[in-house]
């Protein structure tokens, strides 16, 4: 089965909806994951459809018109004092845009707190028809698998899933055969990309490599291979954050050489384990 990929925000951060979607069937995307939900960083534009009826229309046209079509949503964050009735809106206008899931992390140190929230917000999600996915994330609360299948495990609701971020699993520690243990139906889609096998010391250096530097799927040193392989055959969303190929190459060339080098490295892998099999045979 060939692999599905979707263009994330955070690979073209800044770039609207409509734009994002007309650059992602060019490059040969099957999916676009969208940033609906607000923020508020620091020089992050507002691109919720709830505030903006124009920029819902033109997103709807660029469905369209390219056969593009939404993958998730994000970010619904779990965090001190969080109403998740306030992600409801978002969520409607997802399904009404064909999405499936909802990301979700957690940035509160409060368990119980964090546990009855994700479950509101899972069952907040029903309705609609879709699922929400945790993510953990080496700099939010729920920073490794142990974390999130914690939650997961707590809040038993059929509609939550469990979203592997390469670059995360390999920051947070976790071994490879630890996925063994997670219920295949968790996984629905992860995010693609690589990075620097050196783990950083310092929280100031993850977060800037998180953000503005992450690597070609490759280029890098993290072993992809190892943890893809581990999950069921699911679409890959490419989140891949670098501010200098940005600056060189504009939104349409980086977001096309990230889907170019991650269909080249499957390629590649593919071919060894073909190789493989006729050494055995």
């Amino acid at each position: 089965m060939q692999k599905q990929f979707s263009l994330a925000y955070l690979t073209v951060l800044g770039c609207p909806p409509p734009e994002m979607t007309y650059i992602a069937a060019k490059a040969g995307y099957d999916f676009v994951s969208l940033r609906p939900i607000h923020m508020g960083l620091p020089g992050e534009p507002n691109f919720s459809f709830v505030e903006n009826k124009e920029l819902l229309r033109q997103t709807k046209n660029a469905f369209s018109e390219t056969g593009v079509r939404l993958l998730d949503i994000e970010l619904a964050k779990i965090y001190d004092g969080v109403n998740p009735k306030n992600y409801l809106s978002a969520m409607e206008l997802a399904a009404d845009l064909g999405g499936k899931h909802v990301l979700s992390s957690i940035w509160t140190g409060d368990r119980n707190f964090a546990i009855e929230r994700f479950s509101e917000l899972c069952e907040l999600a029903k309705p609609f028809g879709l699922t929400v996915e945790l993510e953990f994330v080496p700099i939010a609360s729920i920073k490794n698998l142990t974390g999130a299948l914690d939650v997961l495990h707590s809040a038993k609701q059929e509609n939550a899933g469990l979203m592997i971020d390469i670059h995360h699993f390999h920051r947070s520690g976790d071994k490879v055969e630890d996925l063994d243990t997670v219920p295949r139906e968790w996984f629905r889609f992860l995010h693609l990309c690589d990075a620097t096998r050196e783990i950083p010391a310092s929280m100031e250096k993850m977060t800037r490599i998180l953000r503005e530097e992450r690597s070609y799927i490759g280029e890098g040193g993290i072993d992809v291979a190892s943890i893809v392989n581990r999950m069921p055959e699911i679409p890959c969303s490419i989140e891949l954050p670098n501010l200098k190929h940005v600056n060189e190459f504009g939104f349409e060339e980086h977001a096309r050489r990230c889907l170019l080098s991650a269909r080249k490295y499957f390629e590649q892998e593919q071919n060894i384990k073909n190789f493989e099999k006729k050494k055995l045979a």
